[in-house]
């Protein structure tokens, strides 16, 4: 999470992004649609927070307890919201994947605990095979949502195309462009989990 600069960067600026868009998202749509985009949003911010560069912005002491807590009461958010749709069982994925983030990171070995120079996720560790579940569950991840990105060829009859019904309000109302912000906050996941 707090490796080289410029990825640390980048990876901060994608995830912030992504989370005012998803922002912007909870304006409109139903309650589901809005109860999703705030869970994405905190997600999102809170990935973008993990990833600042320490060199730069080195977390307090009690930082990485404050995100085990904030991902902690989204995960519990999330299992509760499980039983009315199957998409906040992917977000309690992604909660409970950032609690064990931030409690390695706080552990003995994690950056809160002596590391020098850049605090990276190598220096704490954690456990190997949790770590290898979470990475081959948000590489499928990450596999499906693309693939449900790329364009369908288009059904034609006669001389129009056939179209599902007319197209969302605005741009924050757009389908794909909200698969888009959950394709980046999986990659940007997948990367952390990496640097594990």
């Amino acid at each position: 999470m707090h490796g080289p600069a410029m990825s640390g960067w980048l990876l901060t600026a994608l995830c912030a992004l992504t989370g005012a868009y998803c922002l912007l998202r909870t304006r409109s749509g139903t309650g589901e649609e809005r109860r999703t985009a705030r869970a994405e949003a905190v997600m999102g911010f809170g990935m973008a927070a993990m990833a600042v560069p320490a060199a730069v912005l080195a977390p307090p002491a009690w930082g990485w307890a404050g995100y085990a807590a904030l991902f902690g009461v989204a995960a519990l958010r999330a299992l509760w919201f499980s039983r009315r749709s199957g998409h906040h069982l992917h977000h309690l994925v992604g909660s409970s994947a950032m609690v064990y983030m931030a409690v390695v990171m706080a552990g003995p070995g994690g950056a809160a605990h002596g590391g020098h120079g850049p605090h990276t996720m190598a220096a704490a560790g954690g456990a190997p095979l949790l770590t290898g579940l979470l990475l081959a569950y948000y590489a499928a991840y990450v596999l499906h949502s693309g693939a449900r990105l790329v364009p369908v060829a288009a059904m034609t009859t006669g001389g129009g195309t056939v179209a599902d019904g007319p197209p969302p309000a605005g741009w924050a109302g757009r389908p794909e462009l909200a698969l888009a912000c959950r394709l980046t906050m999986g990659i940007s996941m997948f990367a952390m989990l990496l640097t594990l």
